[in-house]
């Protein structure tokens, strides 16, 4: 069975504004904060040490295939987003260390997107991925999306279990055992 999850938005958001409007601050159930913000241009270089941090499973759950290193191309798509049906949420840590990421890409002609997390090894556990996919599904509602869909490789327990705990519901991915 491959899985993948779809939810009707109906999300609040209860994060506090900094005195910045573009970032926000968020607490995890676990009392752990971070700042959000929308990925910037100049976020290229902090994104791809990121993805240096994330573990070779985690790299080949996010990008659903063996994905090594994130090269420029790729980094750009994830920087250079033009913020209205597509936006890539970073997470940061108080040094201005990207931490997570948080990417949502739809059509806006369908109301649906998708979103895809990641986080650094050093802050899984931390609550860091329920309070981001929160977040998320917050912003995907402020873009106008009526749904939010999440694409796993059925090995990705840890996500398949969060998305569901949030109502997500796992359906058959057509034409890939492995999703």
């Amino acid at each position: 069975m491959t899985t993948a999850t779809r939810e009707t938005l109906s999300v609040s958001n209860h994060s506090k504004r900094n005195a910045d409007a573009t970032q926000e601050t968020l607490k995890t159930w676990k009392d752990f904060e971070f700042n959000v913000r929308a990925a910037e241009r100049s976020d290229e270089p902090r994104l791809a040490d990121f993805f240096e941090r994330v573990t070779p499973e985690d790299l080949r759950f996010r990008f659903l295939s063996p994905v090594k290193t994130v090269n420029h191309d790729l980094l750009t798509m994830m920087v250079a987003v033009d913020h209205r049906k597509t936006e890539n949420i970073l997470a940061f840590a108080d040094d201005g260390t990207v931490i997570a990421s948080a990417m949502i890409a739809g059509d806006p002609n369908t109301g649906e997107a998708e979103v895809a997390l990641a986080i650094d090894r050093d802050h899984k556990g931390l609550g860091m991925g329920w309070t981001l996919l929160k977040f998320a599904k917050s912003k995907a509602k402020e873009l106008g999306y009526k749904k939010l869909y999440s694409i796993e490789n059925r090995q990705n327990y840890g996500a398949i279990d969060l998305e569901k705990q949030m109502g997500f519901n796992a359906k058959a991915c057509p034409g890939d055992m492995t999703l």
